[in-house]
């Protein structure tokens, strides 16, 4: 803010139409640099997705070596939802490299993970807690599982 802009007498002076129109470009352009909504919403995304990875291993692992009848079914699914995941991995991490967003780990308190985000010539500090992981984590997990769902459900010709 500059020291004009609360002085009320400075209001009713003439300005020059472009230049209000080039200090209004400076003031989107200065904007644009922080980080949207939409872009947190992708960090978020990209942060938790190695762990959902992790956990469908760990399940798949463990349904190895279970006796369950359905053992090649339920491993067909889950690979098919680690496929899914790598996917989304990669298009997120190259969408916020064409955004010029960069992710680096932090640190690790005992209920929250930190992330630095590195936007556009700005540093932010980026935290979540256990309980939003593991919510965000049981949303996509459904997710996932709808999909693969709705894909056997589909009539065969």
């Amino acid at each position: 803010m500059s020291k004009l802009e609360g002085n009320e007498r400075w209001k009713t002076k003439m300005i020059m139409t472009e230049h209000v129109e080039q200090f209004e470009e400076q003031q989107r352009n200065a904007g644009s640099n922080m980080i949207t909504i939409d872009e947190r919403t992708m960090v978020r995304d990209f942060i938790l997705l190695p762990y959902i990875d992790t956990m469908v291993g760990k399940s798949l692992k463990e349904l190895e070596h279970s006796g369950n009848i359905l053992k090649r079914a339920y491993s067909m699914a889950g690979q098919a939802i680690q496929r899914r995941i790598m996917q989304d991995t990669y298009r997120l991490q190259k969408e916020l490299k064409q955004r010029n967003i960069k992710v680096l780990a932090d640190e690790q308190d005992e209920f929250i993970l930190y992330h630095k985000i590195f936007c556009r010539g700005y540093q932010e500090r980026f935290g979540l807690t256990r309980d939003v992981m593991r919510t965000e984590i049981s949303l996509r997990l459904t997710k996932y599982t709808a999909e693969i769902g709705a894909i056997l459900k589909e009539p065969t010709t």
